[in-house]
């Protein structure tokens, strides 16, 4: 008996859902997102602001984009996934449309419905596209997961402490200050 046949969808797929319609697709295969949580935009708005107020001081180069951004990863059209912070160093990769690439640093925050995505689907994809450092960030287990594909290290960290990023000498974000 033939197994079932999946269709495999494009970027251009992504962009003929309902107005409205929040997806994401990884290798051919789109994966719906449900709304963030208040917690979630709470932490997705104090990181960011750490990482973009940091960069500024530095007049660094980088740009950091939230949630809803569009990244093509690998640079083709099975690839389109919303991260929900986005750092991105090499400004040639950004465009109107989004990030086409991989972003330098990538921190996700997960909700119940992605916990899988994040943890599992995300880092794989995430360190095979390219990116420099991976960030699980999850309020609902008190967990801050690092992954630094530079050196092949990770750490892991509680909402207690400080977290140093792995992309900049001086860069501590610390989570007991951002709840």
């Amino acid at each position: 008996m033939p197994l079932p046949q999946h269709e495999d969808y494009t970027t251009e797929d992504i962009y003929h859902l309902p107005e409205g319609t929040r997806a994401e697709l990884i290798d051919g295969q789109i994966y719906y997102m449900a709304p963030p949580t208040r917690t979630h935009q709470k932490l997705l708005f104090s990181i960011s602001r750490t990482i973009a107020d940091y960069i500024d001081s530095k007049k660094g180069i980088c740009e950091v984009d939230i949630a809803p951004f569009a990244v093509f990863l690998n640079e083709d059209n099975r690839n389109y996934v919303e991260p929900d912070i986005s750092v991105i160093c090499d400004t040639e990769k950004l465009s109107e449309k989004g990030c086409t690439g991989a972003p330098d640093w990538i921190i996700e925050i997960v909700s119940p419905g992605s916990r899988k995505m994040d943890y599992f689907t995300k880092l794989f994809k995430y360190r095979t596209a390219g990116v420099r450092e991976y960030w699980i960030v999850d309020p609902g287990k008190n967990l801050i997961l690092v992954y630094n594909f530079d050196t092949s290290d990770s750490e892991q960290y509680t909402f207690a402490d400080t977290v140093k990023a792995g992309i900049y000498e001086d860069l501590y974000i610390d989570f007991a200050n951002l709840k």
